[in-house]
């Protein structure tokens, strides 16, 4: 779940050294991935015992 997080951090990164186009794909990406992980975390089935 933290890897979307390291893709922001690496892209936060890249804008400051002044790599525009490719920080915009890493944050492209790391929103892609975790809207990704929020599905699928999202439609699990609780295992819940009442």
């Amino acid at each position: 779940m933290s890897i979307p997080f390291f893709g922001l951090f690496a892209g936060l990164v890249l804008a400051i050294a002044g790599w525009r186009g490719t920080a915009m794909l890493a944050w492209a990406l790391s929103m892609t991935v975790l809207a990704l992980l929020f599905r699928q975390h999202a439609t699990d089935a609780l295992n819940i015992v009442l």
